[in-house]
């Protein structure tokens, strides 16, 4: 008896959807949640303002070096191809390659290194309408047309 009822229940069941794509469940990764930056760096808090996201995607050439600079609010960047090595002025550096996420550091000055592929980067700014994206060590850089992000 309990056979038949599956049987019928199933059956019900997959007439009810008759005529119904399914389609596989939405998925969701976590590829980054931090309280600090790549180095250890902790965040204290986000800019007072106005809030402001922006999204960029950046294309770094091979083998190119970017200026130093340095960001004053918070951002991850996302490897979508290639390779990105970080580093801060006192030598600390950190490799992050295709797949993996990048927790920006906040008011320190560094730099990036692309690979031997050009690295696509996605960055994700939580900042405000009154920040630039990134500031080179030796003044403001207009964001999002500067060239110095990561």
């Amino acid at each position: 008896m309990t056979r038949f009822m599956t049987a019928f229940i199933m059956s019900s069941i997959l007439q009810s959807l008759s005529g119904q794509t399914l389609q596989p469940p939405v998925r969701t990764e976590v590829l980054s949640q931090a309280t600090s930056s790549w180095d250890g760096t902790k965040y204290s808090s986000y800019p007072r303002g106005v809030p402001q996201l922006t999204v960029l995607k950046i294309t770094i050439p091979p083998h190119t070096t970017l200026a130093w600079h340095r960001h004053p609010s918070p951002n991850a960047a996302y490897v979508l191809s290639g390779t990105l090595t970080v580093e801060r002025k006192d030598g600390t550096k950190a490799s992050f390659k295709t797949g993996q996420a990048i927790s920006e550091s906040v008011n320190v000055v560094h730099r990036g290194t692309s690979g031997d592929d050009p690295t696509v980067l996605i960055v994700f700014y939580a900042g405000t309408s009154s920040l630039p994206l990134s500031e080179s060590a030796m003044g403001t850089m207009n964001a999002p047309t500067g060239h110095s992000h990561p």
